[in-house]
C-alpha cells in the first residue's frame, strides 16, 4: 500500500534524523549539517543503506517540510520588527544582496556559465540562512551583541529577498528572461503579496480570536494547519511557489496577538517537519555523480564566504555604520541554507541547472555552516585589524561620509513636506498593490466563485456579471482612497510650490488642476494595463461600469466609510503590542565590550531542577556572580525580575555577566540531574476528612496551622452540626467532630489525614 510506504518513509526519516542530529549535538556541530548528511545515506544513491528509494516519496516530504520550514521563517518576520530594523539596514541588505548578486554573476561568467545558469547561482549565493545563523549565535552566547542582532536582522531581511529572487526565478522559466515579463512578475508579485495580506490581516485574527475565546488550542492548531496549507496552494495555483504562501502566513500569525500561542502549538511540528525537509534534501544527493565537482564546491564556498563577507559589510558601509561592525556583521552572515536548496531545486526541476548542482548547493552550505561559529568567533579582532590597517585617505573619507548621512539624515526629519507627504504616498503604492492584485487574479477568483454564485437563469452570462459588478464595488473604495489622497497631495503640493509668488490665487488651482490631470493620466494607464478585458466578456465590462458609476453617485460616502473601517481595522492589527516589551525589542540588551560585559539566553528545560524556585533561593548572584536581567515566558517580557519571583519551565532566561559567569550560571540553570518530581493535576478532587475528637489540630485556626505548606492541601469547606463553612478564612479554628472538606491529590489527602492522626494524645 502506497500509504503504508509513505508512513514507513517518514518513520525512518525521523529516526535517522533524530540520531544523527542527537550525534551533532553532542559534538558541537548544527544539527542541519547531521539531517543533510542522514539524508545522504539512507537516500536512493547510497546502497546498501538506501532506506528510503521512491522518488516521488521523497518529494512529497520535501514539500510537506518545505511548508512548514517557510511557515517558521515567516513567524520571524513582521511589520513591527521591519520598524524596529529600521530603514538603514534594509537599505544596507538590499544593497550587499545586489552586490552579492554582482559577483555571483561574474564568477558564473569566468566559469562559461550561459546567463540563465549565473541568475540561479547567484540567488543560491545572495541569501544566507536566518535558522543556522540564529542557531550559531545562541550557540555562542552571541544572540543580544550589537553585531549578533545586525546578523540577525540582515539574514531576516534576506529571507524577503530570497522570496522575490523565487517569483523572479519562476519567470525567467517560464518566459525566457524577457524583461517584461520579469517585470510583470514582480508586479504580480507585490499584487498577491498585498491581497493575500490584507485578506489574512482581516481574517486571521479574528478567526485565532473566535477559536481562543469559545475553543481550545487543538483547534487553534488544526485550523491554522489548515489556513497554512490553503494559502501554501493559493500562492502555487497563482504562479509562484509553496514556500511563499507558507511564508506569507507566517508573516501574517507574526502580526497577531497570538503569535506566541501559535508559536508554541507549533513548536513541534515545525521541529519534525523542518527536519524532514532538510533529510530529503540531503536524500536527493547523488554524491558519486557529483564528486568530480569538489573543485566547484570549494570555489563557491570561498566566493560565499569572502563575497557575502564584503557585500553585506560594503552595504552596512553605504548607510553609515563604521567599518569595525560591518565587517563583524559580514562575517556572521555567511552561512547559506534552506533557500539554497530550494532555488537549487527549482533549477533542477525546470531543466535548466544539471541534477548535480543539488549536491554543489549541500555542499556550499556544509561548508560555510561549518565555518560560520569560527568566523564569529574571530570577527570582532577581524574588523579591528581591518579597521586598524586601512588607509588613512579612506578612513577620513569615510568619516566625512558619516557626517554628510547624519546631516542628510537631521534634514530629511526637518523636512515638513516629506513628513506630510510620506503617509500618503505609501497608502497610495499599497492601494495600487491592492488593486492589481484583485485584477490581475480576478480570472482565478472568478473560476474559484462561480460555482458559487446562483442565477445563471437570469440572463445570459448571469453568473459572470454578478461576479464582475461586485469585483467593480470592491475595486472602487480602494480607488476613491487613491483618488482622495491624490488630491490632497495636490493641494498640499501647489501650496508649497506657490508660495511667496505673485498671483498665488490664479496660480495654485492651475498647479493643482495640473497635478492632477498628471496623476490621472498614470493612473488610467495602469488600470488600462491591469483590467483583465479578454477574460470579462463583450458586455459585461459595460454593466460593471455602469453600476460602479452609480455607486459613486448614490453610495460613495458609505463607501469611503467602509474603506476608512477596513484601513483602521487593517493599522489596529499591525501596531497592536507594537511597543510590547520582548526579548528582541529592548533597545538596552546590546552588549557593551568595554565592561566585559555580555548576554546569555537559556530556556529552561521541562526537567529543570530550579523550576518552581525563586531566584533569592537560587542566589546566582552570589554563586556565579550572574545577574538574570530578564525572563520572558509566554512572549511577555519581565525586565529586572524581583528574588521573589520563581522560574517555571520553558521559560527564556537573559543572564548578564562576564563569560566565565554567564557560562556556569547558564550550566547551573540546565540542569537536570536532581529528583523528578511528577503532577497529579488531574487526580485533584474533593474529600471530606472527620477531625478526631483527642486530635492536636482541634482548638487551632487555619492560619496557624497552614494546611497548605504543611501537606499541600486546601480547606475548602467545614461541616459543623448542621452548620456548613464555605471556603473558611484563617482566623476559623478546626473544633472536634468537624467534618473538614479539603482538596488535593490523593497523596495530600493521605497525608493531612495521617497529620490529623498524629495529632491525637
Amino acid at each position: 500500500m502506497h500509504g503504508t510506504e509513505f508512513v514507513q518513509d517518514l518513520a525512518i526519516v525521523m529516526l535517522i534524523a533524530g540520531l544523527v542530529g542527537w550525534l551533532c549535538h553532542r559534538v558541537g556541530l548544527s544539527v542541519v549539517v547531521g539531517y543533510l548528511a542522514a539524508g545522504m545515506v539512507i537516500g536512493p544513491y547510497t546502497p546498501p543503506f538506501s532506506l528510503v528509494s521512491n522518488a516521488g516519496r521523497i518529494e512529497t516530504l520535501a514539500q510537506v517540510g518545505l511548508v512548514f520550514l517557510m511557515f517558521s521563517i515567516g513567524m520571524k518576520l513582521s511589520l513591527r520588527k521591519l520598524r524596529r530594523l529600521g530603514l538603514s539596514l534594509v537599505v544596507a541588505t538590499f544593497v550587499g544582496a545586489f552586490l552579492m548578486y554582482s559577483i555571483a554573476r561574474a564568477v558564473g561568467a569566468g566559469l562559461g556559465w550561459p546567463p540563465v545558469q549565473t541568475v540561479f547561482l547567484a540567488a543560491m549565493l545572495m541569501v544566507s540562512s536566518s535558522a543556522i545563523i540564529s542557531k550559531v549565535l545562541q550557540d555562542l552566547g552571541a544572540t543580544h551583541e550589537k553585531a549578533g542582532q545586525l546578523a540577525m536582522g540582515v539574514s531576516v531581511l534576506e529571507d524577503i529577498v530570497a522570496v522575490v529572487m523565487l517569483a523572479i526565478l519562476n519567470s525567467l522559466i517560464s518566459a525566457s528572461g524577457a524583461p517584461e515579463a520579469m517585470g510583470e512578475t514582480v508586479g504580480l508579485l507585490g499584487g498577491f503579496i498585498v491581497l493575500a495580506s490584507v485578506g489574512g490581516l482581516l481574517l486571521v485574527p479574528w478567526v485565532l480570536k473566535k477559536l481562543t475565546l469559545t475553543a481550545d488550542a487543538e483547534l487553534m492548531t488544526i485550523m491554522t494547519a489548515g489556513l497554512l496549507f490553503m494559502l501554501a496552494i493559493l500562492a502555487q495555483r497563482a504562479g509562484f511557489s509553496l514556500a511563499l504562501g507558507a511564508f506569507l502566513l507566517g508573516a501574517i500569525v507574526a502580526e497577531t496577538p497570538h503569535r506566541t500561542q501559535v508559536d508554541r502549538a507549533f513548536e513541534g511540528m515545525r521541529d519534525v517537519f523542518s527536519a524532514v525537509f532538510f533529510v530529503a534534501i540531503g536524500m536527493m544527493i547523488n554524491l558519486k555523480a557529483a564528486a568530480h565537482l569538489w573543485w566547484l564546491v570549494l570555489l563557491l564556498a570561498v566566493v560565499a564566504l569572502l563575497g557575502r563577507t564584503l557585500a553585506v559589510s560594503v552595504g552596512l558601509m553605504v548607510t553609515g555604520a563604521a567599518t569595525r561592525d560591518a565587517v563583524r556583521v559580514g562575517v556572521s552572515a555567511t552561512a547559506l541554507g534552506e533557500f539554497s536548496f530550494i532555488i537549487a531545486q527549482l533549477g533542477i526541476a525546470a531543466g535548466v541547472m544539471v541534477p548535480e548542482f543539488q549536491a554543489v548547493a549541500v555542499g556550499v552550505s556544509l561548508l560555510t555552516t561549518l565555518a560560520a561559529p569560527v568566523l564569529m568567533r574571530r570577527a570582532p579582532r577581524l574588523g579591528e585589524w581591518i579597521e586598524g590597517r586601512q588607509p588613512k585617505w579612506l578612513e577620513d573619507w569615510l568619516g566625512y561620509y558619516r557626517q554628510w548621512l547624519e546631516r542628510l539624515m537631521a534634514r530629511q526629519k526637518k523636512n515638513l513636506l516629506w513628513q506630510l507627504s510620506r503617509r500618503r504616498l505609501i497608502q497610495i503604492f499599497v492601494e495600487m498593490l491592492l488593486v492589481t492584485g484583485l485584477l490581475s487574479f480576478a480570472e482565478s477568483l472568478l473560476d474559484a466563485a462561480l460555482p458559487w454564485i446562483p442565477g445563471e437563469k437570469l440572463f445570459p452570462s448571469a453568473p459572470r456579471v454578478i461576479f464582475w459588478s461586485g469585483l467593480a464595488v470592491v475595486v472602487l473604495a480602494p480607488l476613491i482612497a487613491i483618488w482622495r489622497n491624490v488630491s490632497a497631495l495636490a493641494l498640499l503640493y501647489s501650496e508649497v510650490t506657490t508660495a511667496g509668488q505673485a498671483n498665488v490665487a490664479k496660480l495654485r488651482p492651475m498647479v493643482e488642476t495640473g497635478l492632477k490631470v498628471v496623476a490621472g493620466i498614470v493612473l488610467f494607464v495602469w488600470l488600462s494595463a491591469v483590467m483583465p478585458i479578454g477574460v470579462m466578456g463583450r458586455w459585461v465590462p459595460v454593466v460593471a461600469v455602469l453600476l460602479a458609476a452609480a455607486v459613486v453617485v448614490f453610495a460613495r460616502q458609505k463607501l469611503v466609510y467602509w474603506h476608512s473601517v477596513v484601513e483602521t481595522e487593517l493599522q489596529d492589527r499591525i501596531v497592536q503590542n507594537d511597543e510590547k516589551f520582548t526579548g528582541t525589542a529592548a533597545p538596552w540588551l546590546a552588549q557593551h565590550s568595554e565592561w566585559h560585559l555580555g548576554l546569555t539566553e537559556c530556556v529552561l528545560p521541562d526537567q529543570a531542577d530550579v523550576r518552581g524556585r525563586t531566584l533569592g533561593e537560587l542566589a546566582l548572584r552570589a554563586r556565579f556572580g550572574v545577574v538574570v536581567a530578564g525572563i520572558e515566558r509566554q512572549g511577555v517580557m519581565v525586565g529586572n525580575p524581583s528574588p521573589d519571583t520563581a522560574l517555571y519551565p520553558r521559560d527564556k532566561i537573559l543572564l548578564l555577566g562576564d563569560p566565565k559567569q554567564t557560562a556556569a550560571g547558564k550550566a547551573f540553570l540546565l540542569g537536570v540531574a536532581g529528583e523528578q518530581a511528577f503532577s497529579h493535576f488531574d487526580e485533584v478532587r474533593m474529600e471530606t476528612c472527620e477531625l478526631p475528637l483527642d486530635s492536636k489540630l482541634a482548638g487551632r485556626t487555619l492560619a496557624e496551622l497552614a494546611p497548605t505548606r504543611h501537606c499541600g492541601v486546601q480547606v475548602a469547606g467545614i461541616h459543623r452540626g448542621g452548620l456548613r463553612i464555605l471556603n473558611p478564612g484563617g482566623d476559623e479554628k478546626l473544633l472536634p467532630r468537624d467534618d473538614v472538606l479539603v482538596l488535593g491529590s490523593p497523596d495530600q489527602i493521605a497525608a493531612f489525614k495521617a497529620w490529623a492522626r498524629e495529632g491525637t494524645a
